[in-house]
């Protein structure tokens, strides 16, 4: 059996991009202890399958270095302990293929002539927060008004996102990499990013993370479209960021979705904390971790009962677990932005895109799915 040669440094920084221990492996790899000490060598296939497991390209094992991976765009995050060193395979992945995907969209929509948007790059840090949301919100016609219609919170977080990508972001919300649900993403490591441009905007919301949590990423995300800015989050609603780009991001997406003034007529002080959170977040189709942080906003509590009130909620809502599954097509059509799918289907069915890079592009492999999802998107064929 030919083995091959691999220096054992490169398989223990696979080993450990990847968040695995030696434990966790020796399992299903029994020598890789003996690998990583350079006592014995692995085959080939051996090698190929240790790679496939740690989600590491084969031919990173065979360099004389461990390569230095930096994130491809700037990040942004706070961490409420330690910066995070190194980026997950996950992330990294998930960053690549919106790049890719981005990159098909902006073709596609220079060709059909498309104008640039023009509220990409339209904000300022300098710009009044209120007057900022405000145009945020006319622009997406996401008012107050628009949301009391919703019958709950998930349904008005439904229509925020159908609403961005009608404007014409291109907003993918997925919990797993591409379309592999055993590789789910980690809320801790992020919880969205936005790619600027203005012909392909794109935001990514962690769908991993609670329900609670993705609405405010998303309007966090949006704001930094309107700086032009392209950037990975952990957009926070403790307004706890040392940044000052992250601060203002924070301050608008807490006024888009509560806008203050509304909020300070709306507000009862004499009523139960626990009752008024709840009949707020049914006022404003928000989360009750919004509400309170626009309660300390407004000066309704100090920064202690804040933060006492802020943990204890979220450890109410950490343990609703969601339920999995869904329509395909429609879960389909979330991780990969409906305007991205259509745009995709419809290029394929008018022959200006193959198949091929169809399937690629959308994550699955067979022509009766691509069918259904067309169907699903509204496009004849």
């Amino acid at each position: 059996m030919t083995r091959v040669e691999v220096s054992p440094k490169l398989l223990r920084w696979a080993r450990e991009r990847a968040g695995r221990d030696l434990e966790s492996l020796t399992g299903r790899f029994g020598k890789l202890p003996l690998w990583e000490s350079g006592e014995e060598q692995p085959t080939l296939k051996q090698l190929e399958s240790f790679a496939k497991a740690v989600h590491v390209p084969v031919g990173f094992l065979f360099l004389e270095e461990p390569p230095v991976e930096k994130l491809p765009v700037p990040d942004f995050r706070t961490m409420r302990t330690q910066q995070i060193a190194r980026p997950s395979p996950d992330l990294l992945e998930t960053i690549y293929q919106c790049q890719q995907r981005q990159d098909w969209y902006r073709e596609f929509a220079r060709t059909a002539g498309e104008v640039p948007l023009d509220f990409i790059g339209s904000a300022s840090v300098e710009d009044d927060v209120t007057a900022a949301a405000a145009r945020m919100r006319e622009t997406l016609g996401f008012d107050l008004k628009q949301r009391r219609r919703m019958p709950n919170g998930a349904e008005a977080l439904r229509r925020f996102i159908e609403l961005a990508d009608e404007a014409g972001v291109l907003v993918m919300v997925s919990g797993v990499v591409g379309s592999n649900n055993h590789r789910k993403l980690d809320p801790e490591e992020f919880r969205g990013f936005a790619l600027a441009d203005p012909y392909a905007p794109l935001v990514f919301v962690n769908g991993t993370d609670t329900k609670a949590a993705q609405g405010f990423t998303l309007a966090h995300e949006l704001a930094h479209l309107w700086l032009g800015q392209t950037a990975l989050s952990n957009s926070e609603m403790t307004s706890g960021s040392g940044n000052r780009v992250e601060r203002w991001c924070d301050a608008v997406a807490a006024e888009f979705l509560v806008p203050l003034a509304v909020l300070r007529s709306e507000h009862d002080s004499a009523t139960d904390l626990a009752d008024e959170l709840e009949r707020l977040s049914r006022l404003f189709r928000v989360s009750t971790l919004v509400i309170l942080r626009r309660l300390f906003d407004l000066g309704a509590m100090d920064r202690d009962a804040f933060w006492a009130a802020f943990r204890a909620e979220s450890a109410r809502l950490a343990s609703f677990v969601s339920a999995g599954g869904g329509n395909f097509y429609h879960t389909l059509g979330a991780r990969a932005s409906k305007r991205f799918a259509r745009a995709v289907v419809v290029s394929a069915w008018e022959g200006r895109s193959s198949f091929t890079e169809a399937f690629r592009l959308l994550g699955f492999k067979k022509m009766s799915t691509f069918r259904k999802l067309s169907a699903g998107l509204g496009v004849m064929v």
